[in-house]
């Protein structure tokens, strides 16, 4: 069963892997969630940020952009 994170919760997350010297890895070990699940949020922040793949589809609705 997975947990539910809040997007605060996940937009911190990114933001610490993204600044951290540590693997992304020794981030999530450290907050207690996935490897797999913070890489998810760190490609998607970046899709999100305009800088993801061509074609890459973003996940804020229209309303929020």
């Amino acid at each position: 069963m997975s947990k539910r994170y809040t997007a605060e919760f996940k937009r911190d997350a990114v933001a610490l892997a993204l600044s951290s010297d540590k693997t992304v890895t020794e981030v999530a070990r450290d907050l207690g969630v996935s490897p797999e699940g913070l890489r998810g949020w760190v490609k998607q922040a970046t899709v999100d940020r305009g800088e993801g793949p061509s074609g890459a589809t973003n996940s804020r609705s229209p309303r929020d952009q």
